[in-house]
């Protein structure tokens, strides 16, 4: 399956069959590289939240577990990002770029290999994080992020969606060498990147959004 060049698309990521995040994001480029999206400052967001509108950061993994939640509409607030999802990796690479659109950071997240689907109105892709991740600036220095997190979320494998923390940190490293020699992608490709500038905050998306989620 292939998405349409400047298609809008949901881009869910889930706590195992639940949907937790969800940026609308539009295609740059579905080809034999991956999926390439842009994901702008301020695009519609849809976030599962307390009931009483708090994020799972914003307490303990064992508070955020017994909480009684609800999903709303949000708008993204974060730095424009291109994001890249190679071929069934289990990762992406975000270039992060500030509000001026100079470049300012790589972004490894790692996660589930995302699967894509196409229901006509809708479109999206789905995938679960897997919370530890890497920055990596400029000039190849680079530092996990979020690795409290996932140690703090693996004491409950009852709810959380980690299953292999070892997986997990393998794959992070291999990611490593291709940072630290400035291969691709981290050699300053896509670095310049702009999006067309007819390109407008895409609508958010009120149907649709919550069918099942797709696995490969």
């Amino acid at each position: 399956m292939t998405l349409s060049f400047g298609r809008a698309v949901l881009h869910r990521h889930f706590a195992r069959d639940t949907l937790v995040w969800a940026p609308v994001a539009r295609v740059v480029a579905d080809d034999e590289l991956g999926l390439r999206l842009w994901m702008a400052t301020g695009s519609p967001l849809i976030r599962e939240v307390t009931v009483d509108g708090r994020g799972p950061r914003e307490m303990p993994f064992a508070e955020w577990v017994q909480t009684p939640k609800k999903i709303i509409q949000d708008v993204y607030r974060g730095p424009s990002t291109l994001k890249f999802n190679p071929r069934g990796a289990a990762y992406s690479v975000w270039w992060l770029f500030d509000p001026a659109g100079r470049f300012r950071a790589w972004y490894v997240n790692l996660e589930e290999p995302s699967v894509t689907w196409d229901d006509g109105a809708v479109a999206g892709v789905d995938l679960t994080d897997q919370d530890l991740d890497i920055w990596v600036w400029p000039d190849r220095r680079w530092d996990w992020k979020d690795e409290d997190e996932l140690t703090e979320r693996l004491a409950f494998p009852e709810h959380y969606w980690v299953d292999d923390e070892a997986a997990v940190w393998e794959q992070g490293r291999r990611v490593v060498p291709a940072i630290e020699a400035g291969a691709w992608p981290f050699d300053g490709t896509w670095t310049d990147f702009r999006p067309p500038a007819d390109w407008s905050v895409p609508p958010p998306v009120t149907e649709g959004w919550d069918r099942p989620r797709e696995r490969g």
